[in-house]
């Protein structure tokens, strides 16, 4: 009888494969190296002789044997993450809630699909959404009002007090209408915002990235106008009223519609950074662990630019 040499790692790799559409995204949705993933695969290959993609196909195609193996993994994966859910259960205990509260308005976009993907693996956890936007959702945390905070900023003063479980990280670009004078450049500087109306959302100005990072450092103060609506803000921005700078992931769709057009802000773009924080007592619990895992793994796959932190 021939001796399998197949572990449950070589089904996720081949998973996340054809799940993030390239090597490079593999790895990183993996936590490896692009080596040691590289490693997995040509293992599998010399083991069954044959190769299980093509390499220079984007996304890759996959031969018969890796076709195979994919449906191997389809099945068993399932399975296998079920089993462990439930040994978590068995030994931790059923139930539980999670009362999620929020400091992004474009949160929603990414949470929702996460959210219901969790449902499915944990019923029995009462999941929420914390009502209206917080400026402070970690406070809400010591307040007893939120059991978990999504954030863009990591507080130092917190450290010991706070767990933070990096989520994803994302480009933000600027957004003007179409023949815009500024569009003639590769990239926005920040004196290019001196003159320009920036539309932004009703927050304090250290929760807006383009604001903290750019423009204060800068000395530069544009005139402001503000919206609560995400559309209503791409409805002004397309009409000419102003300009505006949103994660590439948000407005993903309106720019393949050529609703409205985009720059990078900086020659090497500006980045945003969103983080999950929670009382250091929830940490261990499972579903915890597991949420953060299938916001990643779904943020990840089904979002434009998002790298994993």
């Amino acid at each position: 009888m021939m001796q399998s040499i197949l572990e449950v790692r070589h089904l996720r790799t081949l998973q996340a494969l054809r799940d993030s559409g390239s090597l490079v995204r593999a790895a990183q949705l993996l936590n490896l190296t692009q080596s040691a993933l590289s490693h997995q695969i040509k293992l599998l290959e010399d083991r069954y002789g044959t190769p299980l993609f093509e390499r220079k196909s984007v996304p890759p195609q996959f031969s018969a044997t890796g076709a195979r193996l994919l449906q191997l993994a389809d099945a068993v994966l399932p399975q296998v993450e079920a089993a462990e859910r439930d040994v978590a259960r068995l030994s931790q205990g059923q139930g539980g809630q999670m009362r999620i509260a929020v400091e992004c308005h474009t949160c929603f976009d990414w949470l929702m699909p996460a959210m219901d993907a969790f449902r499915a693996r944990w019923p029995e956890v009462e999941l929420d959404i914390v009502s209206g936007f917080h400026a402070d959702p970690v406070g809400l945390l010591h307040q007893g009002r939120a059991d978990l905070a999504i954030v863009s900023e990591l507080d130092a003063g917190e450290a010991g007090a706070v767990d933070y479980h990096p989520l994803f990280g994302f480009e933000i670009r600027a957004l003007l209408a179409h023949g815009h004078p500024l569009l003639d450049k590769p990239f926005l500087q920040a004196q290019d915002f001196a003159d320009q109306t920036l539309i932004t959302y009703p927050v304090p100005d250290e929760m807006l990235d383009l604001v903290r990072q750019v423009l204060e450092p800068a000395g530069v103060r544009p005139p402001r106008r503000t919206t609560e609506l995400t559309v209503a803000m791409l409805q002004l921005v397309a009409s000419g009223r102003g300009v505006a700078a949103l994660p590439l992931w948000a407005v993903q769709g309106y720019l393949d519609r050529g609703y409205v057009a985009a720059r990078p802000i900086g020659a090497r773009g500006l980045r945003g950074e969103l983080h999950a924080a929670c009382l250091p007592q929830l940490s261990p619990r499972p579903f915890l662990q597991d949420f953060v895992r299938v916001t990643r793994e779904t943020s990840f796959v089904t979002l434009k630019g998002v790298e994993l932190l």
